[in-house]
């Protein structure tokens, strides 16, 4: 199920919620009990590294047209 963040504008308390995707948009209320939070915009990271997968060796093994270059 997926975690959504909100943060109170009364107290500045940020909290996490998780609900189905369908009520990604309805209203959270602060653990403190205060109704005036926002949900805020979450960067999702997604397993791997960060660098870029190397280039496609040209003339054989894989690529368009059974593994030569179309160019």
């Amino acid at each position: 199920m997926p975690r959504y963040e909100f943060r109170c504008r009364e107290c500045g308390t940020s909290f996490e919620v998780s609900r189905p995707m369908a009520e990604s948009g309805a209203p959270a209320s602060c653990p403190r009990g205060h109704g005036d939070t926002v949900k805020l915009l979450s960067a999702v990271a997604v397993g791997g590294t960060s660098a870029a997968p190397a280039p496609a060796a040209r003339g054989g093994g894989g690529g368009c047209c059974g593994g030569g270059c179309c160019g």
